[in-house]
């Protein structure tokens, strides 16, 4: 790993520890660390706030270590992504200390597609490539340009974002949350993949109601 990546980490660390306490989603910790004892039967539908901690005396280094970075997700979603989103449910030692992260590669056109965490400002840091990201405020202005290798940008809490590979390789971002639970909402999914009335989206969007089904068979969820 090189340092200026051992660096933005250590920032992006920083970052998510140090928000503003009060406009942060998650609370104080009232330990130095709390790791989920499994023999309450914690795994990754367990709600975190329930599960007790195992005793301090009995954590080790492993706890707060995580290697599951190392290569990208095995699949690919339609749109050219894959990630590997990384919480306290995988990653047991950040329980508690209010951050989170995850790494996504993206083929050359392949998009990001627009979202937003109702949680959590998000950083992201490009590991290699050439990303067109970008945010929306509330005035709808768009935030956006191309960021390469070696660059930040924040995507502010709660508000739309998105990213598209424009280069000619693939591209890897990592992105690091202040919360430990950010959420996720994306905006096709949302809308088209909701049980909303047809009539509401029809009159929404200006679309039939063949173009509405259309939507909805492409971002139903998936079993």
């Amino acid at each position: 790993m090189s340092p200026l990546l051992i660096v933005l980490l250590v920032i992006f660390s920083l970052h998510g520890y140090t928000s503003d306490r009060a406009t942060a989603s998650d609370p104080d910790p009232l330990q130095d660390f709390c790791i989920p004892n499994i023999k309450w039967g914690y795994g990754r539908a367990a709600r975190l706030e329930t599960v007790p901690c195992k005793n301090s005396s009995e954590a080790t280094t492993d706890d707060f270590v995580f290697s599951g970075l190392k290569k990208p997700a095995y699949t690919f979603s339609n749109m050219g992504i894959s990630a590997v989103s990384v919480t306290p449910q995988i990653f047991p030692g950040l329980n508690t200390l209010g951050m989170s992260f995850v790494r996504a590669d993206i083929k050359v056109g392949g998009i990001n597609a627009p979202h937003f965490h109702p949680r959590a400002t998000e950083l992201t840091y490009v590991l290699q490539g050439k990303v067109y990201s970008g945010f929306v405020d509330s005035a709808n202005r768009v935030f956006a340009k191309v960021i390469e290798e070696g660059e930040v940008m924040v995507f502010p809490r709660g508000l739309v974002h998105f990213q598209m590979n424009v280069g000619e390789s693939p591209a890897t971002v990592f992105g690091c949350f202040n919360s430990q639970n950010p959420g996720v909402q994306k905006i096709p999914s949302a809308i088209f993949g909701s049980e909303i009335k047809d009539e509401l989206l029809e009159k929404a969007f200006g679309m039939n109601s063949k173009q509405i089904d259309k939507l909805r068979r492409k971002f139903a969820p998936k079993d």
